[in-house]
C-alpha cells in the first residue's frame, strides 16, 4: 500500500474536519435538548 499524496491528505483532513463539525453540532444539539427537557420537568414538578 502506498502513502497518500499531499493532495489526498488535504482531502482526507477536510473530510475529517467536516465530520468533526457535524458531530460537534449534533452533540451540542443533544445537550441543549437535555437541558430544555430538564427545565421543563423542573417547572412541572415531575421527578
Amino acid at each position: 500500500m502506498t502513502a497518500p499524496s499531499p493532495d489526498d491528505e488535504d482531502l482526507i483532513r477536510a473530510r475529517q474536519r467536516s465530520r468533526a463539525r457535524v458531530t460537534a453540532l449534533l452533540l451540542g444539539a443533544l445537550v441543549v435538548l437535555f437541558f430544555l427537557i430538564s427545565i421543563a420537568k423542573i417547572r412541572s414538578g415531575t421527578p
